[in-house]
């Protein structure tokens, strides 16, 4: 790989996370994840506040450090860089309650699942943006899927319905 300034391969890279020898996405988000659920346990509102600034802050460097990463490696979208994982895991978490390992865990399924198949407009995303754009935007798009499933999911095992029938079940 030609000159790389080393912070833009460590924050493209994650700090080395985006190197794992296979799954480097999944490791990336895997990465993530304790980041993204230490910020919630800061108190409400100030914790899902800084974990929005988290992803504003990994966005605009993601764009400037996968768009140097991928000039240097020679391909549009090299596996190692996964910043934009980490700021598509930290947005899935944003409605996620800070006490419950369930919405963890349904929060990195949900954005792996809409990470790996970029449904509309994650694939465009990815296709059409110029340099570090298409990189971290289908992520971001993935990471909205993401929150928005599990609100919905949040919300919906609140009805009283659901939350009988799923008590039914346990």
């Amino acid at each position: 790989m030609e000159k790389l300034d080393p912070r833009a391969r460590l924050a493209a890279t994650f700090f080395g996370a985006g190197t794992f020898p296979f799954a480097s996405g999944t490791f990336g988000s895997m990465a993530a994840l304790p980041f993204g659920v230490l910020m919630l346990q800061i108190p409400p509102p100030f914790g899902r506040l800084a974990l929005l600034v988290a992803v504003c802050g990994a966005l605009a460097l993601g764009v400037w450090a996968s768009k140097l990463y991928a000039e240097a490696a020679g391909r549009p979208d090299p596996g190692e860089i996964v910043i934009d994982e980490v700021a598509g895991q930290w947005l899935a978490l944003i409605f996620a309650t800070p006490d419950n390992p369930w919405h963890f865990l349904a929060a990195f399924v949900l954005f792996r699942f809409f990470d790996i198949t970029k449904i509309w407009p994650a694939n465009w995303a990815q296709d059409q943006m110029p340099h570090g754009w298409g990189v971290m935007m289908d992520d971001i798009v993935a990471g909205l899927y993401a929150a928005a499933l599990l609100y919905a999911g949040i919300w919906a095992v609140e009805i009283p319905y659901v939350a009988r029938l799923l008590r039914g079940l346990g």
